[in-house]
């Protein structure tokens, strides 16, 4: 039986080591993106999933994120659209944008065509790299592989760590895996969508964002 005198001599590392989890839980905190002034431009870019496939273009995750944040939300999804495809069309999205901040959410036609996931996480970065030559910041959103449950590949929280992005994972795997959240097995439904602009839209707020 442990003795109250040892008990004692054990408090000041007992109290250090809550002290130290109590640190660790507060640091665990979105990184910081500058707030976008009232007029800044978000450029969404990605796949069938930005451009709201399964909903009516009014209510894509896009069109309501605007809605939400008070900025302007330029969608630029291209259906079917690979990520070695979006890197091609991603220069000249962001000389027609010119925007202040992008929301990253490709790769998923990369996994349903089981092309190398390797080059899919180099294509990331090299547009991550590209819109921060052009002064934008990034949030990235994971996208689940198909499967069961469908969950975001490695590589997306490796290059959120890698450039200190704000990321999204959890998202599109809860809704994906809620039928009435989709609209076929790898599309949101309306309200599906718009549980992905709620989610982003926390997340720009939890950044200070907005």
């Amino acid at each position: 039986m442990m003795t109250s005198a040892k008990r004692r001599r054990l408090w000041p590392g007992a109290a250090l080591f809550v002290a130290l989890g109590l640190l660790a839980a507060c640091g665990a905190r979105a990184p910081a993106l500058p707030r976008l002034p009232a007029d800044a431009v978000v450029l969404a870019f990605g796949d069938s999933l930005t451009f709201g496939t399964g909903a009516d273009p009014r209510e894509s995750y896009p069109a309501r994120l605007e809605a939400l944040i008070g900025r302007k939300v330029i969608a630029a999804g291209v259906p079917g659209e690979t990520s070695a495809e979006g890197l091609a069309r991603f220069p000249a999205a962001l000389d027609e944008a010119k925007p202040q901040l992008v929301i990253l959410c490709h790769g998923g036609n990369d996994f349903l065509r089981k092309l190398d996931e390797a080059q899919a996480a180099d294509n990331l970065r090299a547009m991550v790299r590209l819109a921060r030559s052009r002064g934008a910041q990034v949030l990235l959103v994971g996208v689940p592989r198909p499967g069961l449950p469908p969950s975001p590949a490695g590589f997306y929280s490796e290059i959120a760590k890698e450039f200190g992005l704000p990321y999204e994972d959890a998202a599109l795997r809860k809704i994906l895996t809620d039928n009435n959240l989709k609209s076929d097995l790898v599309h949101p439904n309306a309200i599906g969508y718009a549980r992905l602009a709620e989610a982003l839209a926390a997340l720009l707020r939890k950044a200070g964002a907005v």
